[in-house]
């Protein structure tokens, strides 16, 4: 255990945001294994409501990088994820997961029933209580409980709640491409219109974050980290 954790501290210490890359290829092998780790994360009822593109094609990874406002990091970096998220797949995943859990043999039947009847409550509140109609409703309390507002109700919170989850694997990029050698950059500001139209993404999508991956170039700006102290960022009660 000890080991791990050093490990786990060595990697999270490596992990910076990269804005100048040298432009030197991240093979196929190194990417592909990044993603399968981030298809690990957790998501609410591991429902896993989002899309991860891998942008091969240079010239729509050219698109893209002029889509990220003129970012030094997409610009430069030989590999580009785009991550989406909605509610549309997170009802897919509900159907996959549905045939996963009723053909599996590892699971006894208690086990079943009980996915099942969780991926029924999932379903169905995906199918009614996602849709428009409930915005001005939970618009409407949050103004009076905002802590409330991160209850998926409505058609806007719903994608919130889906890009929290994509949120989750595009931290476990950060951490993967670490441990594989290579380094990355997280993007937000970028012009999503364009991107979801480059991408052809379906209505009601949202791209929350896109991920530059490559190495760093020689001399490339690296400043000392800082963050708040461990004081003033936990509350302890």
């Amino acid at each position: 255990m000890a080991g791990e954790w050093t490990a786990f501290c060595a990697l999270n210490e490596r992990r910076r945001a990269i804005r100048d890359f040298d432009g030197t290829p991240v093979c196929d092998e190194d990417v592909r294994a990044i993603l399968e780790q981030a298809l690990l994360a957790p998501s609410s009822g591991n429902l896993q409501p989002y899309h991860v593109h891998w942008v091969r094609d240079p010239v729509l990874r050219g698109r893209i990088a002029a889509a990220c406002r003129g970012q030094r990091a997409a610009a430069s970096a030989p590999v580009l994820l785009v991550f989406s998220a909605g509610v549309d797949a997170a009802r897919a995943t509900a159907g996959a997961q549905l045939e996963y859990v009723n053909a599996c043999d590892a699971l006894d039947e208690r086990a079943k029933t009980y996915h099942r009847a969780q991926l029924a409550t999932f379903r169905r509140f995906m199918r009614w209580g996602t849709s428009w109609i409930w915005s001005p409703l939970h618009a409407a309390i949050c103004a009076v409980w905002p802590p409330l507002s991160m209850i998926p109700v409505g058609s806007a919170a719903a994608r919130h709640w889906a890009a929290r989850s994509a949120v989750y694997a595009a931290q476990t990029v950060l951490l993967a491409a670490a441990a594989r050698g290579v380094d990355s950059c997280p993007m937000e500001g970028f012009d999503a219109r364009t991107v979801a139209r480059l991408l052809a993404l379906p209505r009601g999508t949202v791209v929350p974050v896109v991920i530059a991956i490559g190495r760093r170039r020689t001399g490339a700006r690296v400043e000392p980290r800082w963050r708040r102290s461990f004081a003033d960022a936990v509350r302890v009660t």
